[in-house]
């Protein structure tokens, strides 16, 4: 059902005020924008799902995940080439499914990157103790100096900051092909399978949760590859979004599943998986527990793993400021968040979401729920997007799209029934805490039909995207 939209008095002035600076980014910087977004899943997080399903169930996950990502990009790249706006996974969803389905992602999307950086922030605090930095016992003033640090480079400019993000996205990878090197000669596949079996249906030392285990670690298969969806909202400011769209988004979710592949077998292979499955910094405890004591490779990792982690939560500090900048300029958030300073950075968009985040990671303290509540709205966004592609492609079949995903609806109709399960996986894994996350998106769609529906700006380009499909519809 469409809504009414306000037309406003004077929209070039309001939109003047929106506006994101274009042309900062080509394909390569699009890919190292899509590893950095997730970079941090392979140097902690992904070793909790070991606790939940053992080596086995997580190795299941991750292929499943892996399958499920990889089809959903393929749809995302000929969205993005076709629709490259900042409001990415919305203004999809609201040209396949209409306002309240565009709405619906955006703030699936919104929760997954609002507390995404709180859950990273944790493993932060976790890496600094580990190198008994600054004496700290508690790491609450870590969460508040890095969110006060990297939001506000993110004030400075999106070119500033998409060139320092793919800075130290470089130096953890680096981080990364070290710690394949020095992980390598010690692995031993006994390892992998040293977790007790619990005695559940299906346990084995393969499975040492069962069946259900598989289930429960895919909330953890999904951390290796969580917001690297997020590429298409940098497309307002891209060069060329049809042609760099897809090749940046692309060959990021390949360069994941590589790396996410290499950890999940190299990393227990080496020092356990009953030790992996409880630890803050996996990495660097990992070769510590190999070699037998500390070494210089270990606090290397250790150091450069913290650039792994602050390179995934400087990015989707990015992805989320766009994605509330968007739905603000088109009216369904509260327009004064989306209001752009003369850098062109939103800085309301910057901080709200910031502040909350720093707020869940300090009180929390604990990253295994705040993964469970982002995975959330991931998962609910996840479903939305691919179903965005296949209503798209039956509805707009002759629409100009610049990539054209292969294999069509079948490829996102897989991606579709993968993450509907995963949305399943969050309640089995946390049911308080998915209960919980099911809520405020419910009351966030709650403020939608009550309120903001009636004050949707129509000059917003998501906007305008969703009228012209309408107009041209009419005219047939």
């Amino acid at each position: 059902m469409e809504t009414a939209r306000q037309p406003l008095g004077g929209e070039d002035e309001y939109l003047k005020h929106r506006r994101l600076k274009r042309g900062a980014a080509g394909w390569v910087l699009l890919a190292g924008l899509g590893v950095a977004y997730v970079i941090s899943g392979d140097f902690a997080g992904w070793n909790l799902g070991l606790a939940q399903g053992g080596w086995g169930g997580l190795l299941i996950a991750f292929v499943l995940m892996a399958v499920m990502y990889t089809c959903m990009v393929f749809g995302l790249a000929e969205l993005s080439s076709t629709l490259p706006t900042a409001g990415a996974g919305y203004a999809f969803a609201r040209r396949a499914l209409g306002p309240l389905g565009g709405f619906a992602t955006g703030m699936a999307v919104l929760i997954e990157y609002a507390v995404a950086p709180a859950a990273i922030a944790t493993f932060i605090g976790g890496y600094v103790e580990a190198l008994g930095l600054f004496g700290l016992t508690n790491s609450w003033p870590v969460y508040l100096v890095t969110y006060v640090i990297f939001i506000g480079i993110h004030l400075r400019g999106v070119g500033e900051a998409l060139k320092i993000m793919f800075a130290i996205t470089a130096v953890a990878t680096v981080a990364l092909i070290a710690a394949v090197g020095g992980l390598l000669p010690k692995f031993d596949g006994a390892r992998l399978f040293d977790i007790v079996p619990d005695g559940s249906a299906g346990s084995s030392a393969f499975l040492p949760m069962g069946i259900s285990g598989v289930l429960a670690a895919l909330v953890y298969g999904i951390w290796f590859f969580l917001a690297v969806e997020g590429v298409p909202l940098a497309a307002e400011e891209t060069s060329n979004p049809k042609r760099d769209m897809p090749r940046g988004i692309i060959v990021a979710v390949i360069i994941l599943v590589v790396f996410g592949a290499l950890m999940l077998v190299l990393v227990p292979g080496a020092a356990g998986s009953q030790a992996m499955s409880e630890s803050d910094n996996p990495l660097p405890e990992a070769l510590r527990i190999a070699y037998g004591g500390n070494t210089f490779l270990a606090d290397f990792i250790n150091y450069a793993g913290l650039a792994g982690l602050i390179a995934s939560f400087f990015s989707i500090i990015y992805a989320y400021s766009r994605q509330l900048f968007a739905l603000s300029r088109a009216g369904y958030l509260p327009r004064w968040l989306s209001l752009t300073g003369a850098r062109r950075t939103p800085y309301w968009a910057l901080i709200v979401p910031g502040t909350i985040g720093f707020l869940l990671a300090a009180i929390t303290q604990d990253g295994a729920l705040l993964i469970n509540i982002a995975v959330f709205g991931a998962t609910v966004s996840y479903v939305l997007l691919n179903l965005s592609h296949i209503v798209l492609r039956k509805k707009e079949p002759n629409l100009e799209r610049g990539y054209r995903t292969p294999g069509g609806i079948v490829t996102t109709s897989i991606a579709l029934v993968l993450s509907a399960v995963a949305v399943v996986a969050t309640f089995v894994v946390d049911v308080f805490a998915a209960s919980i996350t099911a809520a405020i998106f419910a009351a966030a769609l709650l403020y939608y039909w009550l309120y903001s529906r009636h004050r949707i700006v129509a000059g917003a380009p998501e906007e305008e995207f969703a009228q012209l499909a309408m107009a041209e519809a009419e005219l047939k």
